[in-house]
């Protein structure tokens, strides 16, 4: 259980940790916290106005629903910003923190878990907006968000090997950092958050399947927007997989942690 002693021995640290990464994120701004409500309104806004009304999008697969196709969007963005966010920073986690490496005692393991930490905590509003807005838009509310959780923990665990792998990679490779930005645009447009599968050929589908976001996608508007329950046994088979991958991820940065001093 090493990889989660954030959750026991560490726990303290890693909460006053992501507390200090969402607080700090938003110093010194007239609104503060406001902002992690205000941004992915505003991020939404964009989307749906190049993608809605310029290069007219809309969702074929939910022509007998009433969701509008910036609610429909809005999911999927949503998973990609946690994605994203975490892609992104994971290669600066060790490089951007060199005070923590040169102190023995610190456990620089617990590194990812903080960034992950406040990157739900921007999904979780982001979530709120969500359900404001289809209250306001669509008139309507989904009880089966309550399994949207279970839909992501599957997701976390991905992006929890994701991260200790980059982090190791980017003291080595510094080059890493200029990479995952590509990398995360080429999950979004690579997925399903801007178009339905069935939309495209069986070619073109079976290759954004192989993104590791379309599934979760798919499934978050299962529980968000078509009161449906998630595929229990996908999922299961997705946490296994994923729990796999970071552990691997884990070992890979243990294995690659004692040179990181002598690298900084």
């Amino acid at each position: 259980m090493a990889p989660f002693s954030f959750l026991t021995t560490y726990r303290s640290l890693t909460m006053e940790l992501a507390k200090r990464d969402v607080l700090g994120r938003y110093r010194g701004a007239s609104f503060g916290l406001l902002w992690s409500l205000i941004s992915p309104f505003m991020m939404l806004m964009v989307y749906t106005f190049a993608f809605g009304n310029i290069y007219r999008g809309r969702w074929q697969e939910t022509a007998g629903q009433h969701d509008s196709y910036t609610i429909i969007l809005f999911i999927g963005l949503i998973v990609h910003g946690y994605f994203a966010e975490c892609l992104n920073r994971s290669p600066q986690l060790v490089t951007g923190n060199v005070n923590f490496v040169k102190r023995v005692v610190f456990p620089l393991e617990i590194l990812p878990w903080p960034m992950m930490l406040s990157a739900l905590f921007h999904m979780a509003m982001n979530i709120v907006v969500f359900v404001l807005l289809r209250l306001v838009m669509d008139h309507e509310f989904s009880w089966t968000i309550v399994f949207l959780p279970v839909v992501v923990l599957p997701l976390v665990m991905l992006t929890a090997g994701l991260a200790w792998s980059l982090a190791a990679l980017g003291v080595y490779f510094r080059d890493i950092g200029q990479v995952t930005g590509v990398m995360s645009m080429a999950a979004l447009f690579m997925s399903s958050a801007m178009i339905p599968l069935s939309s495209l050929p069986p070619m073109y589908q079976k290759l954004l399947y192989l993104n590791p976001l379309t599934f979760i996608i798919n499934e978050a508007r299962l529980v968000t927007l078509w009161n449906e329950s998630p595929n229990w046994f996908g999922l299961f088979i997705y946490f296994c997989g994923a729990t796999v991958f970071a552990y691997a991820g884990y070992g890979w940065f243990r294995a690659t942690r004692r040179g990181f001093a002598d690298v900084l």
